[in-house]
C-alpha cells in the first residue's frame, strides 16, 4: 500500500484509519464504492495510463467478492494493465472453515433477494443442490431468511457466522429453526452476517418418484397423514415435507 499512487477505497475513512495504525504514509486515497464506480473507474484508469500504480482496498473481506471494483479490474485488463492480487480475508470462506460443514464443495452466491417471494423462489431452485451454499445476509433480514430455509429447505442445518475475525465473533449452528430461536433470545441482532447452508443429501429422482406417489395417494383420498407415514418412511424424506406436499396435492 505504501508503495502505490493512488489507494481506490470504498470507504476512505476506513482506509485511512487502517493506514495511520501501519504507519503508512504517501499515497493518495479516493473514494471508489457502488455509486461512483463508473466515474472513479475512468479516472482511475487515467492515472493507471500515466503509469501510476493503483491499489484496491475493500472495507472488509476481499475486494470484487459482494463489493466494488469488477468494473475497475475488467477495464484495467481490456487496457492491458496488470492486475495483480493479493489474498486477504474472505467472509464467506472463513464461515465455511469454521461451519462444521461439508467443505469439499461450495457455492457462493453473494446476497439472496430481498422480497420474501424471489427469496423463497431462489431457495427452491437450491433445494436439490448438493452443494454447501454460502450467502451473505444482512441483520434486518437474516430471521426472514432463516424463517424462509425452514420453510423451503426442511429445515435444512445452517451456520450463521457473525462479525468473523473480531473480537465479538460468534457462530449459532443448527436447523434454521433453532439458529432463529437462539437469534431471538439474543435481542437486537447486530454484525455482519454470512449464512453457511447444508447441501440437499439424497437422490433427486428418488424424491421426484415420491412426489408422484403422494399426488397419487392424495387423489384417491388417502388422508395426509397417512402419506406422511408411508412416504416419509419408504423413501427416507422428511415427514414435514411429504406432509404439507399430501396436503397441497389433496386440495389441488
Amino acid at each position: 500500500m505504501a508503495s502505490a499512487d493512488v489507494v481506490a477505497a470504498e470507504d476512505t475513512r476506513i482506509a485511512l484509519k487502517l493506514f495511520a495504525a501501519l504507519n503508512i504514509k504517501g499515497p493518495k486515497v479516493v473514494s471508489h464504492h457502488d455509486h461512483n464506480e463508473e466515474a472513479s473507474t475512468e479516472k482511475l484508469l487515467g492515472r493507471l495510463a500515466e503509469g501510476a500504480t493503483v491499489a484496491l482496498v475493500s472495507d472488509a473481506g476481499t475486494p470484487l467478492v459482494s463489493d466494488p471494483g469488477y468494473r475497475l479490474v475488467v477495464a484495467a485488463l481490456a487496457a492491458g494493465v496488470a492486475v495483480v492480487p493479493l489474498p486477504g480475508p474472505n467472509a464467506a470462506v472463513t464461515a465455511l472453515i469454521a461451519s462444521g460443514l461439508p467443505p469439499d464443495r461450495f457455492r457462493f452466491l453473494g446476497f439472496l433477494p430481498r422480497q420474501s417471494g424471489k427469496r423463497r423462489s431462489a431457495l427452491q431452485g437450491l433445494r436439490h443442490d448438493p452443494d454447501t451454499l454460502l450467502v451473505y445476509e444482512a441483520p434486518r433480514r437474516v430471521l426472514e431468511t432463516l424463517q424462509d430455509i425452514e420453510e423451503v429447505l426442511d429445515d435444512r442445518v445452517v451456520c450463521l457466522a457473525i462479525s468473523l475475525t473480531k473480537q465479538w465473533e460468534r457462530f449459532y449452528r443448527g436447523p434454521a429453526s433453532e439458529v432463529s430461536a437462539a437469534l431471538r433470545e439474543e435481542g437486537e441482532i447486530k454484525g455482519e452476517m454470512c449464512l453457511v447452508i447444508h447441501g440437499f443429501v439424497g437422490d433427486a429422482t428418488d424424491r421426484a418418484k415420491a412426489m408422484q406417489v403422494v399426488e397419487g395417494l392424495a387423489g384417491a383420498g388417502v388422508r395426509a397423514g397417512v402419506i406422511r407415514d408411508v412416504v416419509a418412511e419408504v423413501f427416507e424424506l422428511p415427514r414435514r415435507e411429504v406432509y404439507q406436499a399430501a396436503l397441497k396435492f389433496r386440495d389441488s
